[in-house]
């Protein structure tokens, strides 16, 4: 008859559940109790704890448990030879005194659910007036955003929120973003194994802003959000909680794409999003680059907080920046200088005390020939600066028109 060691700890969860790391190494069988009896009492030709995968299945099957889940257990095991898994390698020695074993419980713990602090370096501009308008309705109405990077997406949500006093939560979206880490999972905590709770849950009992940042970069695994995304109550299917989302919860999600992936392959990670998901967003906003006064005004800003104030400076960034993104969009280059790696700039100078040393480390990441024409049309616009403008607009058009689009190709 089978045996499984003395002194190990099974739970009983799910079969599709992985196993339970605690501490020092142990681990705790995680696996449907009654195959679990049933492998020790019904087969007892196994030697060693090797399994057949076959056997399991059919063995399974017979008890009528599922097969499928029985086979895809087994074999995600350490293989011995064609066909056999060794299980009892997942069922280590544990001390009893540190298991205390008792039902799964809840964590209730929010520190990621917080008012975040109002930015002083901050100006409104683009969808920034409707975003605040639809935060501080407490209305549920799932917002895409969508525009390149470092046009200030993620700073329009987390300041109309810190305005309007409204609490968030902020998921960074990854490939390998799943289930468990938006609903929650099962943790060790204090010893104990707790069914942490994840942000979108915590959102929802809380009545907050669900801020997810990048969604474009996530695999099919973000599906389960499908019905949040309905404003719908939502069942957590490992403890059988049912959470019915609180008055004021809401969805903004932010994207570099429009949910059909990147054919130009600036943004390799942007996945395309199935189109019964993206439907459920009820409006889509594009967020622009900000205009040459508020992109100033933005530079300025940062000047005081690292208190470097160059006003000919900030002019001569936003000239340079503004005469980059317009070869850009003609399809002269393939990157560009982005608002937030201007504020870059601005803070490598606080630093160095040397705008051409500030505006080289910070375009360093770009390949070497971008990176030399980017550096040669700041000079040329430096050049065509004046000392003191009267109007900012009209002195960037002239400085940009001064420029031959070929100085940056």
């Amino acid at each position: 008859m089978c045996t499984f060691p003395q002194n190990c700890a099974i739970i009983d969860l799910s079969i599709d559940d992985d196993c339970l790391i605690i501490p020092k190494g142990t681990y705790i069988m995680s696996i449907e109790t009654p195959l679990v009896q049933l492998l020790k009492t019904s087969m007892p030709h196994i030697v060693d704890g090797n399994y057949r995968a076959q056997e399991v299945y059919d063995l399974a099957r017979a008890n009528g448990m599922s097969g499928n889940k029985a086979y895809k257990y087994v074999t995600s095991q350490p293989k011995v030879k064609r066909g056999v898994y060794h299980l009892s390698a997942t069922v280590l020695d544990f001390k009893e005194e540190k298991s205390k074993m008792t039902s799964p419980v809840s964590s209730t713990a929010y520190e990621e659910v917080f008012v975040p602090p109002k930015d002083d370096c901050y100006v409104p501009w683009g969808n920034s007036k409707d975003v605040q308008s639809i935060v501080q309705s407490r209305v549920f109405y799932p917002t895409y955003v969508m525009g390149l990077s470092g046009n200030g997406k993620t700073m329009m949500i987390e300041q109309a929120c810190a305005r309007a006093s409204r609490e968030y939560v902020r998921i960074q979206i990854t490939p390998e973003t799943d289930e468990d880490d938006l609903i929650g999972g099962f943790r060790l905590i204090n010893g104990e194994t707790v069914f942490n709770k994840g942000p979108v849950i915590k959102a929802m009992e809380r009545g907050a802003i669900l801020l997810i940042d990048e969604i474009d970069r996530g695999s099919s695994k973000i599906m389960c959000l499908q019905g949040v995304l309905e404003g719908k109550p939502v069942l957590i299917k490992k403890t059988g909680e049912v959470v019915t989302p609180a008055n004021g919860f809401n969805i903004i999600a932010t994207a570099n794409t429009k949910g059909k992936g990147s054919d130009d392959g600036k943004f390799i990670y942007a996945s395309i999003i199935d189109e019964a998901f993206l439907e459920r967003f009820t409006i889509t906003l594009e967020q622009p680059y900000p205009s040459t006064v508020i992109e100033k005004k933005i530079l300025l800003n940062h000047m005081k907080k690292f208190n470097c104030i160059d006003e000919q400076f900030a002019e001569t960034l936003t000239s340079w920046s503004t005469a980059i993104r317009k070869t850009f969009e003609d399809g002269g280059i393939e990157d560009i200088i982005s608002t937030r790696r201007l504020c870059h700039i601005i803070q490598s100078f606080s630093i160095f005390k040397d705008r051409k040393k500030s505006i080289e480390l910070c375009v360093n990441r770009f390949d070497t020939d971008t990176k030399q024409a980017f550096i040669d049309l700041y000079s040329l616009v430096d050049a065509e600066a004046p000392s003191q403008s009267s109007n900012s607009e009209q002195t960037i058009d002239d400085i940009i028109a001064s420029v031959s689009m070929e100085d940056i190709k």
